[in-house]
């Protein structure tokens, strides 16, 4: 049985800002949220006035945490889950990046084998970026493991049951591949690719609904031939993945995203990969080594190979960009409509999935389905 609290501070709700405010949470549920500085006798209490509630972080694209890879298997998906809250991140997406499709058929296995409630993060599903992607913009994938999607690879791929695929839609068979996937129910996006606007503009036609990491591993956008980037800035209703850690996008830039787009168009996303939460040094991903500077992590090569950086990071830079709220939104509220769920607010009726961040926008405690998973030292 989970405990009952009661959650205490600035409360950011879907339409207005609580301060202060109160959530209390029954039975793994928000039960209500109001304002005012309220108590209720015999519930413990969380938080203080200076605090910040919000919704839990979801993030799109984990490839791995704490020292450990996705591709690992079961155990290692697990233990990301369990250090995952450490960062404000309820819900999130095992990364598999470009390997034989064997190898993503187990990965889809190893997360159909966690069973009941994972120690931490819930797992939302599988992200499988690749093997369908342009060679040309591979960034840190093997060049030896991309593939067009013929109709027979498209029947393996959707063997793994993934919620989201990222391929690259100039590929011959990928309109019709993106059409299959949307029909299976899963979120087809754009990346890895060398699309002209109008391919790009066809692909989103065809149901691509999201954009993979804008900017990087595609064409850098020029005002007579704005390619897949701007085609994803032009069209409305179109999410992009942004990983605001100011070197992937420079800053300025991921402003400018969020003016063009608004908080609903942009979901925060980390790429993180083993070497989130850890010194720097030598991580793995999938079967490549990489390096980490505490920040990023780049292959021998100095190609830049997803983040060390985390979701609590993030928002915490764009709050200082384009302030907390809209920081808010692209980690919890844009990610969960993507995937189609409720969540990502804070509303009576709820699933209680709730972090409460500091003065300094760190993460004082992370609550997931009203159990406290996270719960900083003093």
């Amino acid at each position: 049985m989970t405990p009952r609290l009661l959650l205490r501070g600035r409360v950011l709700t879907p339409f207005r800002v609580l301060n202060p405010g109160c959530v209390l949470v029954e039975d793994g549920r928000i039960s209500w949220v109001r304002p005012g500085c309220v108590q209720v006798p015999g519930v413990e209490a969380l938080g203080g006035l200076e605090d910040v509630v919000v919704p839990g972080f979801i993030d799109l694209q984990v490839n791995g945490m704490g020292g450990r890879d996705a591709l690992e298997g079961t155990d290692a998906i697990l233990a990301i889950s369990a250090r995952l809250p450490e960062s404000g991140v309820t819900g999130f997406l095992p990364t598999a990046i470009s390997r034989p499709l064997d190898e993503i058929a187990s990965f889809g296995e190893a997360i159909r084998r966690v069973k009941g409630e994972p120690p931490g993060a819930r797992i939302l599903g599988a992200h499988v970026e690749g093997p369908f992607l342009n060679p040309r913009y591979a960034g840190a994938h093997d060049r030896r493991f991309l593939l067009a999607p013929t109709e027979e690879l498209v029947t393996r791929l959707l063997a793994v049951r993934p919620r989201l695929v990222t391929l690259a839609p100039e590929l011959p068979g990928a309109l019709e591949a993106v059409r299959r996937l949307l029909r299976a129910g899963v979120l087809v996006s754009a990346g890895h690719t060398g699309a002209s606007f109008e391919v790009t503009q066809d692909a989103f036609r065809a149901g691509v609904g999201f954009v993979t990491h804008l900017f990087n591993a595609m064409p850098p956008m020029h005002h007579r031939r704005p390619g897949a980037a701007g085609a994803a800035l032009a069209e409305p209703g179109i999410g992009v993945g942004l990983i605001a850690d100011g070197i992937h996008v420079h800053p300025a830039l991921c402003a400018v995203v969020v003016r063009s787009r608004g908080p609903a168009g942009v979901a925060l996303t980390t790429d993180q990969t083993a070497a989130a939460g850890c010194p720097p040094g030598r991580y793995r991903l999938g079967d490549v080594e990489v390096m980490s500077d505490g920040r990023v992590t780049r292959r021998a090569d100095g190609t830049l190979a997803g983040s060390a950086t985390t979701m609590e990071c993030l928002v915490r830079l764009m709050a200082a960009r384009v302030g907390l709220r809209r920081a808010v939104v692209m980690a919890s509220a844009t990610p969960a409509r993507l995937l189609g769920l409720a969540g990502g607010r804070i509303a009576g009726g709820l699933p209680a999935d709730l972090v409460v961040l500091d003065p300094e926008l760190r993460v004082r405690a992370t609550l997931i389905g009203g159990r406290l998973a996270y719960l900083r030292e003093p």
